[in-house]
């Protein structure tokens, strides 16, 4: 089993509930409150290189495709 997919495991617990409940609360990813997972790109949903200033919410590859349409200016 990887560490990514903590599901897989459901499908032999379905049987013993009490299991399934305690395996579910001990293996389920966490709440994040802070860092780098706890917000993504609107555009695309990356969660990497994001940019948050003046409240646009994108990754900086998405940034750098619509930065004219929303109105900035790159100087040179």
């Amino acid at each position: 089993m990887t560490t990514s997919s903590y599901k897989k495991a459901f499908k032999q617990l379905k049987a013993k509930p009490v299991k399934l409940r305690k395996y579910i609360k001990f293996n389920s990813p966490k709440e994040r409150s802070c860092g780098k997972n706890t917000k993504s790109c609107r555009r695309c949903g990356r969660k990497g290189a994001h940019i948050d200033k003046y409240g646009l919410d994108l990754c900086r590859q998405c940034f750098r495709e619509t930065a004219t349409k929303i109105g900035f200016k790159q100087y040179s």
